[in-house]
């Protein structure tokens, strides 16, 4: 993957389809370098088993598997300004601290753990034995109702970013908000218990989530998002923003101007049934997953890159 991406930023990919696609779309909207290879950089995190001593950290890794993505869409987009980048870095890093809360049992029994240490150390939890026999105790849910606390702030600073997007995306990526931080709704109402069942939003959470999300972007609202927006990126990711300002546009790039994606509703929709197929396809693909970390970071990448 190194190879390949080292190419594309060479201006010569190798005969892929995917590879070919990526060095126009690199070309076209000036995506700098540091990104894609922060996202190789988060895989590598993985295949080597790396811990997180602490929220920071954490967040590091979710600033390489997906504030990554959050940063590459925006380009894609159109958008360049600082402030929209931090705020779609915020709203990556929270979906993955998402994913964290939603898998904890299914990470523990592949002998992964990546909640932060230090706060299952406080609450008196040995992670050895945790990953030798995954248990849901009170202790376990107090970690996870505050790493789903954390997501929540993120999203709440994420989704003040969407107004800078162009009209016609703004309704998909707030969908894709709404739906993801429902599943941390989910787990809550699963008594925050991740280890024995796996979260999964009912459509009928889906459309109310959707509903929900329309009605909160009031008059009032705006000016508090309009200060919110302005905040300094997350340190975890301000190297993505920084690397984006300090890229030149290039001559032969282009903005794109209008996307005419159709009805909002058509939008939607399209949204929901990607969610569908992917959860479809995780719960097919489960029961003869592999326990390479890498493998399941796959997973990850692919959701959050739909």
């Amino acid at each position: 993957m190194q190879d390949r991406l080292d190419r594309i930023y060479e201006g010569k990919p190798r005969d892929f389809s995917a590879d070919r696609a990526f060095a126009r779309v690199v070309q076209r909207f000036s995506i700098p370098k540091a990104l894609p290879q922060a996202l190789l950089e988060g895989f590598e995190w993985d295949t080597g088993g790396r811990t997180y001593p602490d929220l920071a950290s954490l967040e590091a890794y979710g600033a390489r598997v997906a504030g990554t993505v959050g940063a590459m869409m925006t380009l894609v987009m159109g958008v360049r300004s600082p402030d929209a980048l931090a705020r779609a870095c915020d709203m990556g890093v929270a979906m993955q601290l998402t994913n964290i809360a939603r898998d904890v049992g299914e990470d523990a029994r592949n002998g992964r753990i990546y909640l932060p240490l230090n706060w299952m150390e406080e609450h008196g939890i040995d992670v050895e034995a945790f990953l030798a026999d995954p248990t849901f105790t009170p202790e376990i849910a107090q970690v996870v109702q505050r790493l789903l606390e954390a997501a929540d702030r993120l999203y709440e600073r994420g989704s003040v970013g969407v107004q800078t997007l162009p009209p016609s995306c703004r309704p998909g990526i707030q969908a894709a908000m709404a739906l993801y931080s429902e599943i941390g709704r989910e787990v809550e109402r699963n008594g925050l218990d991740s280890i024995n069942q796996r979260a999964v939003v009912s459509p009928s959470r889906k459309i109310l989530a959707l509903t929900q999300m329309f009605r909160r972007f009031s008059d009032k609202q705006l000016t508090v998002m309009n200060r919110i927006l302005v905040e300094e990126p997350l340190e975890a990711n301000r190297f993505l923003v920084d690397a984006v300002r300090e890229h030149p546009f290039g001559r032969d790039s282009i903005r794109p101007t209008a996307m005419a994606m159709g009805r909002v509703e058509h939008r939607l929709m399209w949204l929901h049934n990607l969610f569908h197929r992917l959860e479809e396809r995780d719960r097919s693909m489960r029961p003869a997953r592999k326990t390479s970390a890498l493998a399941r970071n796959r997973d990850r990448g692919d959701v959050a890159l739909g």
